[in-house]
């Protein structure tokens, strides 16, 4: 088991419920101060209300793009990206066009990625979400690849509201096709110390989830190594 401020510093602290409320967003980002979390990741609607909340602190703001279903068209993400950095993000998960990365159009999936990509050059940094859970093997390593030729700067399981949730062999997967200087990150379905734990051994360089709180507290320390959601269960984050 890591030590909680290590964990704590690896934690998007998250809330993507569509019901948030500022409230909800006032005590995601006291929570994020209080346990020094690496950053909070909202829908764009709250990065501006983050930003002031979180003046003074060293929390970061991660905003998504084309959340949950990347059938944006990819302007229309481009431009979500830009108000995104405008109003305070640093941090950019972006949804990836998963029915073109399924049509097996990687050149179209790359296009996409990279115009989100250069919009926010030098202002932020871009995760890419792929949904791991809809995609086989050689789909997953063409979306890392699609990733990284697009200038992507992570690579991301899930949205957290699709099919399953990150698992330690799909982490290990995305690991072993990017080059060390792109990250990975993992979510959906990681709740507990040492699901967060084995997702890091893995090769995680980031955990996104809601359960941050419980994780740095030690929460479900014989938990499975590998979960994912049991059918018809929510993996949101």
């Amino acid at each position: 088991m890591m030590d909680p401020a290590q964990l704590a510093g690896l934690i998007d602290h998250t809330l993507l419920k569509p019901e948030a409320s500022r409230n909800d967003i006032e005590r995601l980002c006291a929570e994020a101060k209080q346990h020094r979390f690496f950053s909070v990741c909202v829908n764009g609607i709250w990065v501006s209300a983050c930003r002031e909340l979180l003046s003074g602190s060293e929390v970061r703001i991660a905003a998504v793009c084309g959340f949950p279903l990347g059938a944006n068209a990819s302007q229309a993400k481009a431009f979500e990206a830009a108000r995104a950095v405008e109003d305070g993000a640093a941090e950019i998960d972006m949804v990836l066009q998963i029915g073109q990365l399924l049509a097996g159009d990687y050149e179209a999936v790359e296009q996409d990625i990279a115009q989100v990509v250069r919009m926010v050059e030098g202002k932020a940094i871009v995760k890419v979400i792929f949904e791991t859970g809809m995609l086989n093997t050689a789909q997953k390593i063409a979306a890392c690849k699609a990733a990284e030729a697009a200038g992507a700067h992570f690579v991301k399981t899930s949205t957290g509201f699709g099919k399953g949730g990150a698992t330690t062999e799909d982490i290990r997967l995305l690991r072993a096709h990017v080059p060390p200087h792109i990250g990975v990150k993992a979510s959906g379905a990681v709740r507990d110390t040492a699901t967060a734990c084995a997702m890091i051994q893995a090769g995680a360089n980031r955990i996104g989830t809601s359960s941050g709180i419980a994780i740095v507290n030690g929460a479900g320390s014989t938990a499975a190594n590998n979960r994912v959601a049991a059918p018809g269960e929510s993996s949101q984050y």
